[in-house]
Order: C-alpha cells, then structure tokens, then sequence
C-alpha cells in the first residue's frame, strides 16, 4: 500500500511562516527579515520558558508549523519552568537571546510580538499565558 503525501503542506507551513514574519517586520518597523526571526525566537524562548509544559505546549499549538519549530528548538520540558519574576531580567534574556543593543531594543520587541500574538492567537489562550506568568511580567504581553 503506498501512502500518499501531500506536498502543499510545507508550502503552506513556509506562508503561514512568511505571513508573520512579515507581520512581525511590519510591527519592528523593519524589513529585515533576520531581525525578525531573531526577536520572535528570543522572545517565544524566553516566554517559553517561564510557562507550564502543558500551557507551553497549548501556546505552541496556534504557532504555525515552522515557527513551532523555532519554539521548540532547544526546549527541555522536564526542566522546570524559570521562576524569574523580574522585568529586568527577562529582558536581559531576550536581548541576549536576539543579539540586541540591549532592553530598550528588547522591550520593543516583546511588545511587536506580544501585538503579533493578539492577532493570531486565540484570546483565551492568551489569557491562559498571562495568567500563569508573574505578575510583573504580564505588563509586557497584556494589551
């Protein structure tokens, strides 16, 4: 029996891909691409890491394919979640992370991808997220 693939599947993983990038551009005010992937990386790595396996997985669930790829990247979920509660620190992570001048940069991307997540992730599951980060953080992704 042979088992037939479909093709257009990874054409449609690259636009979905594609289509936030370029959303994500759009919020940065940038058109630079690497830039892009770089901050959304950071900043989903660093959210990523602050959640719950099971929430983190739900999160990962409303990406697009490839983009759960880069959330996944390098993930150990027997790991326990960061415990950081500090504004600071968080961003010193992602500017870190997306080899930014520092947390002004940082915060600004948190902020275009807290945007780009509105738009394209459910409002109950971003409700979930806020609801288990701590407290001082939840100001970065709130609306």
């Amino acid at each position: 029996m042979t088992t037939t693939h479909d093709p257009s599947i990874i054409g449609r993983s690259v636009e979905a891909a594609r289509r936030w990038y370029d959303d994500l551009a759009t919020e940065l005010g940038s058109d630079d691409r690497q830039y892009g992937a770089r901050a959304l990386r950071a900043v989903l790595h660093a959210l990523r890491d602050r959640l719950s396996v099971e929430e983190g997985a739900q999160l990962a669930a409303q990406l697009p394919t490839l983009i759960r790829g880069v959330y996944y990247e390098g993930w150990k979920p027997g790991a326990f979640p960061h415990l950081a509660h500090d504004v600071d620190e968080f961003l010193e992570h992602v500017a870190r992370d997306g080899r930014m001048a520092g947390e002004t940069e940082a915060s600004h991307a948190v902020a275009a991808v807290a945007r780009l997540l509105r738009r394209h992730v459910s409002q109950g599951e971003l409700d979930d997220v806020l609801a288990i980060l701590p407290a001082k953080l939840r100001p970065l992704f709130a609306a």
